[in-house]
């Protein structure tokens, strides 16, 4: 029995993640997403101005960046700062370049945010950089075309919680801008229940068994460290389910095929019982991170999907 997943269109990028060796160190997992890359972000769609490393802010001699990607046409354009996955150890705007071009296609000024990772930077810089970026954003954004009174943020995997945590963060803030819309793609919310795998669901035997506990304990251990107690692991800027109540509308996505689906549930659960505004979309038999892998048609659905829930609470 192959440990691959089924063949797709297109689907080299998940026969060549699957057959590679598993990267054991936060170098090794850079390595393999930014191998990924230019097989990801190819056809970039047309938009109207793309400026790279944007510089956001400096702290401890490191340069925290974005690449703004602007609409075609005339602004002021709704604004979506979009926080990258990699499970806080590896990703870049590079790496989610195409997703980013998606929605500026779409009409929105994109912040796509280059923030610190862990382990040279562990929690809270990473966090940190993503609440203090979304300031930044709204600060710049007419620079741009932007309308920062029509903000949104965004994010995927390890984006999708530093989203959440830095929404529910902002909104203690007086003096914060409002956000009014978040995109929460198959994030982790519950680090405790980070482990915890739906039945059915992994790789049941051959190599690839232990790879999402290793990887797991990879990228927990780089971001919170070794032992993480009940205080880390339930400070709502690590698992910001415990404040759900202060999340602005949400769109909570997921595949159906990826193990944080539960993740997604015990969101959306808090959600309705604090009666915040949310859509729950679970798509059948998608992986973890497939809004990026576009011969999937589904990815296009899910993003047509998000847009449309940013039009209705932006604009």
């Amino acid at each position: 029995m192959s440990d691959a997943p089924p063949a797709a269109p297109g689907g080299d990028i998940l026969n060549q993640l699957f057959s590679a060796k598993p990267p054991e160190t936060p170098l090794e997992m850079r390595e393999m997403l930014a191998s990924f890359a230019g097989m990801i972000n190819v056809d970039l769609p047309e938009v109207g101005a793309f400026h790279e490393g944007v510089l956001v802010r400096e702290i401890d001699g490191e340069r925290v960046t974005a690449d703004i990607v602007v609409p075609t046409g005339k602004g002021p354009h709704p604004v979506l700062v979009y926080l990258h996955g990699g499970g806080w150890i590896c990703g870049s705007p590079l790496t989610h370049r195409k997703l980013a071009y998606r929605f500026a296609e779409a009409g929105y000024l994109v912040i796509n945010v280059d923030y610190r990772l862990a382990p040279e930077a562990p929690f809270p810089a990473p966090f940190e950089d993503c609440v203090h970026a979304i300031r930044w954003a709204a600060e710049v954004a007419h620079q741009y075309g932007g309308d920062a009174s029509r903000l949104a943020v965004g994010g995927d995997s390890a984006g999708g919680n530093l989203s959440a945590a830095a929404a529910v963060a902002l909104r203690d803030q007086p003096d914060a801008p409002r956000i009014s819309a978040a995109l929460l793609i198959y994030g982790v919310f519950d680090f405790a229940r980070i482990g915890e795998v739906p039945e059915g669901m992994g790789f049941p035997e051959g190599p690839m068994a232990d790879l999402g506990p290793k990887m797991t304990q990879l990228m927990v251990g780089s971001y919170l460290g070794a032992d993480p107690g009940p205080s880390v692991l339930e400070d709502p800027r690590v698992s910001p389910v415990w404040q759900a109540e202060k999340l602005p509308p949400s769109h909570v996505l997921v595949g159906g095929a990826d193990p944080l689906v539960a993740q997604a549930e015990e969101l959306v659960a808090r959600l309705r019982k604090a009666g915040i505004e949310h859509e729950h979309v679970v798509v059948d038999a998608m992986p973890h991170g497939y809004v990026q892998m576009e011969f999937f048609p589904q990815a296009r659905e899910s993003i047509a999907q998000m847009v449309a829930f940013l039009r209705k609470h932006v604009g």
